[in-house]
């Protein structure tokens, strides 16, 4: 991670701000302050859990909300104690893997880098 941790938050990489912000201009949805990056954690993968990224527009109960880099970020908390102090990443290139997550809570993850263990 190339960010050091001064607290419990959910980083974005530069790559990956410029890929979300095109991907949000692609869906219509840039110039709509309303939306935001939801981030999530759910079962399945070779590895036992798997990343889910998505636009949305509502902010839940139990949501926690982060911004870094000018993207606003939001996981519900039970995915959240997977993501903390995690950094989202974009690799574009010959071997790329699109969006993928440096993340430290992981024991492990799958080589395909979309699903890890803890």
């Amino acid at each position: 991670m190339s960010t050091v941790a001064a607290e419990n938050t959910i980083y974005v990489s530069e790559k990956a701000k410029a890929k979300v912000l095109q991907l949000m201009k692609d869906a219509e949805v840039a110039d709509k302050p309303e939306y935001f990056l939801r981030v999530g954690v759910v079962g399945g993968g070779c590895s036992g859990l798997s990343y889910k990224l998505d636009f949305d527009n509502e902010v839940k109960p139990m949501d926690q909300v982060f911004e870094d880099n000018g993207v606003k970020i939001v996981t519900d908390l039970k995915s959240f104690l997977y993501l903390v102090n995690t950094e989202l990443e974009f690799s574009d290139g010959l071997n790329g893997k699109g969006f993928y997550f440096n993340n430290p809570n992981a024991s492990r993850s799958c080589g395909c880098g979309e699903s890890f263990a803890v």
